[in-house]
């Protein structure tokens, strides 16, 4: 995977997913957390930037696995 990702990359990963399925950003290893995806794009000097919307809650094992920050 790139360092930084880019639009096609998100969407090549996203595209077989169900578009009723939520998403969740997962935040800083030391305090693993869920993160609300920001519902607006903002576009500034080529870059996007997509805002987190709120913590949810503690990131499943699993998931902090597959990232390993576990």
């Amino acid at each position: 995977m790139p360092k930084h990702l880019t639009v096609g990359h998100l969407l090549r990963q996203l595209q077989d997913l169900d578009p009723d399925q939520p998403i969740r950003l997962a935040i800083n290893p030391d305090f693993p957390f869920a993160h609300y995806v920001g519902a607006e794009v903002v576009v500034q000097n080529g870059t996007a930037f997509i805002a987190d919307d709120g913590q949810e809650d503690y990131l499943p094992a699993g998931v902090r696995d597959a990232l390993g920050w576990a």
